[in-house]
């Protein structure tokens, strides 16, 4: 909202620049975290974020002398198309978007099963909006301030009558294991019995309390799956000892390619199912460009994986699907394992990268968006993140801790969940949404007379 006042009477020029200056700013506190893995990287990111910031500050300023009505509805759905492109141009980087700063606010959020979370970041520039306007010019902001009030008023009746939904079914138990293993520890030679008799401790604990499901953080398997047979047949022989099946996260390959896999292994100790992961991160497990860049890997350490192609259903105890590290934050992977068939989502991941920030965190706020757009209970493993439970509402049910702190500690918690089948509008329809919000970017291109 102040920087709405900060570009009046600005030239187009002059309003990407401020906006562009606080995108960066904004991009280089809230991704601070990245410098524990690339500090160039971590810029020259942030310089690129901070364009969609310039690119919405120049429209405003473009599309200033546009009807107020039009104006009202038309810089939010460009705020919001712009974060969709970032979600999605070159790979896309869909965190921190303005929608997850709501991811507590379960009234609110409810929308986003219509909208997806771009709903919510719509919602909130265009709250911001709605008080510039007011301090701007009181008399004539109460037409928007009127339609405003209506749909905060139909939002919220919508949000309550979807909290006071009842979660129907038959429930299953699963057990979370946040193992907390270094980074520098994960594929040191001398570690590898270590992990495997951290991992195998707290699981025989978490089968005391006889759960359905066992789940691992990703990579959790201390070592590639073709060269450690012997590691991985003591991981067989652990399942079969605890009769309970278990996820686990770990590298697998099939000849040349490698994949970042989870596999499903039976109560009786027999892999079922394998998933690998679709979506990889660019300069973290792959390197876009490659031979027409070969400069590129001196900026990060990067492992060389190859994307998986097929949207696998477990199907114990209950249909599953997982999502491997960030593909939480790629709303499209949700909605194809639910039209697919998932009663409930996982999430297996590793942010011990990013040391004790707010990184976890912020991860958290996309996994609790995926649950409420999918109408999905989501189950988190992470190995130093926030391991837990989210409800299909996306009410946070309960995380690893310890003396209240949920990160760098290894834990396990149980806890009952039930699976659900309502297909949602935004899983069935997608990011509708944005073409609306593109229509509207339409019109304003289309208008150019000022008046009320």
């Amino acid at each position: 909202m102040p920087l709405f006042f900060s570009i009046e009477g600005k030239s187009p020029l002059k309003s990407s620049l401020l906006f562009y200056f606080c995108g960066l700013l904004f991009f280089l506190a809230t991704l601070y975290w990245l410098i524990h893995v690339t500090l160039l990287g971590w810029i020259i990111l942030c310089l690129y974020l901070a364009i969609y910031f310039g690119l919405f500050g120049f429209l405003c300023s473009v599309f200033s002398n546009r009807p107020r009505i039009l104006l009202f509805f038309l810089l939010p759905a460009v705020w919001t198309v712009l974060e969709y492109l970032r979600s999605h141009l070159l790979t896309g980087f869909g965190w921190a978007l303005l929608g997850y700063s709501q991811y507590k606010f379960l009234p609110l959020i409810q929308v986003a099963d219509l909208t997806g979370a771009y709903g919510v970041s719509f919602f909130i520039v265009l709250t911001n909006l709605v008080i510039y306007r007011w301090l701007r010019d009181k008399k004539s902001s109460k037409p928007q301030i009127a339609i405003y009030s209506i749909l905060v008023l139909l939002i919220f009746l919508y949000g309550f009558f979807r909290l006071n939904q009842g979660a129907s079914g038959e429930g299953v138990k699963i057990s979370v294991i946040q193992g907390n293993i270094p980074q520098e520890w994960k594929w040191e030679e001398s570690k590898k019995e270590f992990i495997l008799e951290k991992y195998f401790f707290l699981t025989k604990l978490a089968g005391h309390e006889n759960p359905d499901l066992i789940i691992w953080p990703e990579t959790a398997f201390p070592g590639y799956l073709w060269e450690e047979p012997e590691l991985f047949t003591k991981v067989l022989d652990l399942v079969r000892e605890v009769k309970k099946p278990l996820l686990v996260g770990l590298v697998t390959s099939e000849g040349l390619p490698i994949f970042n896999s989870a596999i499903l292994i039976s109560a009786q100790g027999e892999p079922k199912q394998v998933y690998n992961k679709l979506h990889l991160v660019p300069f973290g497990e792959y390197i876009p460009l490659r031979n027409l860049l070969p400069f590129l890997e001196t900026i990060v350490p990067i492992g060389d994986f190859t994307a998986g192609k097929e949207y696998t259903i477990f199907k114990a105890p209950a249909p599953f699907s997982t999502l491997i590290c960030f593909e939480d934050t790629v709303p499209e992977l949700s909605r194809r394992f639910t039209l697919a068939g998932a009663g409930l989502l996982t999430n297996i991941t590793n942010d011990a990268w990013f040391k004790d920030t707010s990184a976890p965190y912020q991860h958290l706020q996309a996994s609790v968006f995926r649950a409420v757009e999918n109408h999905r209970p989501l189950v988190r493993a992470a190995n130093t993140g926030i391991s837990g439970f989210i409800g299909a509402n996306g009410e946070i049910m309960g995380v690893v801790q310890q003396s209240g702190k949920e990160t760098f500690v290894d834990r396990f918690l149980t806890r009952q969940i039930v699976p659900q089948t309502r297909i949602t509008f935004y899983t069935r329809f997608g990011d509708v949404f944005i073409l609306i919000c593109c229509f509207i970017i339409l019109l304003g291109i289309l208008q150019r007379q000022n008046h009320v």
